[in-house]
């Protein structure tokens, strides 16, 4: 899998992505200061860079700028508490691949990672996940099982996309918050049941089976 080199000067971010990317079967690597940020990040190291605006020692922007005037092809995802739109425009021109805005959806943010890295490796992604008789269509956003097509809501998608992505393996409760519903989700609210609900009845009851103090698990059913 891929190389992923963050540079963020908030330890809980880090940690967060780390851990991650690590679960979607990458190695990462993470610096909290820009100068130091910018000299590891090189295409031979790394294969993706994940980049913060607001670094001590060298601020995001000149970062990029000191990656693409060594003629990189690194592709950067900045990720930024930044959200104006001068922000925005002025990562696109400094030669970021794409920008995301804190707080943020780590499955989200994974999947712009795979977009990145299937272009810059020229590899085709799967466009769908199969489970058993249920497959999930990642460009229509659909859910087939036994052949019927269901729509799912956005979270619902995110929450199938996790189990779909992981067969067989046990999900704990905060790791579903953390992919689905973001790093600054309070932990004690009840929605992961509830959405594993919504799911048991468009998927059928006996293809995410709970398992007693540790979680949730997606089998192929019976």
């Amino acid at each position: 899998m891929a190389r992923i080199l963050i540079i963020d000067d908030e330890p809980g971010i880090t940690s967060f992505l780390e851990s991650g990317f690590n679960a979607a079967g990458h190695t990462t690597m993470s610096v909290h200061d820009g100068r130091e940020g910018a000299a590891l990040a090189r295409d031979d190291s790394f294969d993706l860079v994940v980049l913060d605006l607001g670094l001590p020692g060298l601020d995001g922007l000149s970062v990029l700028r000191l990656i693409r005037s060594r003629g990189d092809r690194l592709p950067v995802i900045i990720l930024s508490a930044r959200g104006e739109l001068d922000s925005t425009l002025a990562g696109f021109e400094g030669g970021a691949n794409d920008y995301m805005v804190k707080p943020f959806r780590f499955e989200e943010l994974l999947a712009r990672v795979r977009v990145r890295l299937a272009s810059t490796t020229q590899q085709t992604a799967p466009t769908t996940l199969n489970v058993g008789d249920c497959e999930l269509d990642l460009l229509g956003r659909t859910l087939r099982v036994a052949g019927v097509a269901t729509d799912l809501s956005a979270r619902e998608f995110a929450l199938a996309e996790a189990f779909f992505r992981h067969p067989n393996q046990v999900l704990s409760r905060e790791q579903l918050l953390d992919r689905v519903w973001g790093y600054d989700f309070d932990p004690g609210s009840n929605v992961v049941e509830v959405y594993v609900g919504y799911l048991r009845k468009k998927m059928g009851g006996n293809r995410i089976e709970t398992v007693r103090g540790m979680g949730y698990r997606m089998t192929a059913g019976r």
